[in-house]
């Protein structure tokens, strides 16, 4: 008995040392300085529509044309998980922490106030914000997953703010877009003979009233995309490793993470519905600025084929869509350079005109 009780006591002890150790390691990663290699790297926060939101700034040069990078989710800011630098080279990035997300959330959050109508006014509020510090009459607005279908919006609005828009992994029939997801994971997973997977999405029924439920969405669809590669990458990723890059990011403070943490399921409660509910197809084609669309071709988490389809069907001043031969959801991630090559361009072109 003594020597079990001797054992218990050495295993909770490790344990115990382990949580110090892990608490540790994030308290000295945490602080306010965005990561990256960029000359100018700030950390700010404003009032925007009535609340204190945060944001970072990156650049090689406050003179360059500056973008608006509107995040996915809703509610997961993606500079944590941005290793590459080069777009910054040649622009002046804005990374926002949106209403309800990261260090933007706030348990004083009123979920009233999370509509798409008031994402719009705070991206409005930011841009203005954008133009006026770098004196510019008009900047360039780039949406990924969500974030896309938020760009959309704000550019049927504000057309007279922005150069033109630039969407990664476009959000159009979100819908549709879960329901493709569901065959394609099912097939290929009945060709690896995985009876798990199988099994799993066999309990959800993509013709329910609630689909995708928020059940559906954390436990089974997100880490059986990733694990076919049409998830967030083609390439092997876990939500493990997500959950590493935020932890050592060292741009959030302990309680920027914190906060992260809560704003992604405070975020999702409250707005994913929101893009289920809509079709752009039948709502939002027709715009007055320049509409271009970043897609990796092994996307499922936002249809690659619905994506492109979106884009034939839409009526801009000028319009086109890039393919990303290597890519799932995250083609900025993925092929950073070519990313950043096509971004330029978009940009040269305009500026050409």
């Amino acid at each position: 008995m003594k020597k079990i009780l001797k054992v218990l006591t050495w295993m909770i002890g490790c344990l115990i040392g382990l949580i110090v150790i892990l608490l540790l390691s994030i308290w000295i990663y945490s602080g306010n300085t965005p990561e990256g290699k960029t000359l100018i790297a700030q950390k700010g926060d404003m009032k925007i529509g009535g609340i204190k939101q945060g944001y970072f700034i990156r650049s090689e040069n406050e003179r360059n044309p500056v973008i608006l990078f509107l995040h996915g989710g809703p509610g997961s800011p993606e500079l944590p998980m941005i290793k590459d630098t080069q777009l910054e080279q040649y622009f002046t990035v804005c990374y926002w922490d949106q209403r309800g997300a990261g260090m933007t959330f706030s348990s004083d959050t009123d979920p009233a106030t999370m509509t798409i109508d008031q994402f719009v006014e705070d991206t409005r509020q930011m841009t203005d914000s954008l133009r006026k510090w770098y004196g510019m009459e008009k900047i360039y607005l780039m949406g990924h997953s969500w974030g896309s279908y938020l760009g959309i919006k704000t550019i049927e609005k504000y057309p007279e703010l922005y150069h033109a828009y630039i969407g990664i992994g476009q959000v159009c029939n979100q819908l549709e877009s879960e329901r493709q997801a569901y065959d394609y994971i099912v097939s290929e997973a009945r060709k690896a003979d995985d009876k798990k997977t199988i099994e799993a999405f066999e309990l959800y029924d993509k013709y329910a009233d609630d689909f995708p439920s928020n059940d559906y969405l954390l436990k089974v669809r997100t880490n059986s995309m990733n694990k076919y590669g049409v998830g967030i990458k083609h390439k092997d990723i876990s939500m493990f490793d997500i959950a590493i890059d935020l932890l050592y990011y060292r741009g959030y403070t302990l309680e920027d993470k914190l906060n992260y943490l809560q704003g992604t399921m405070f975020s999702l409660n409250n707005m994913f519905h929101r893009i289920i509910e809509d079709n752009l197809f039948e709502t939002s084609t027709r715009f007055e600025i320049p509409v271009y669309i970043l897609q990796g071709k092994y996307d499922y988490q936002v249809s690659y084929q619905l994506a492109k389809e979106y884009s034939d069907s839409i009526d801009a001043p000028k319009k086109d869509f890039f393919t990303f031969e290597e890519s799932a959801h995250s083609p900025n991630l993925e092929e950073p350079q070519r990313f950043v090559e096509i971004v330029k361009s978009i940009a040269y072109n305009h500026d050409a005109n």
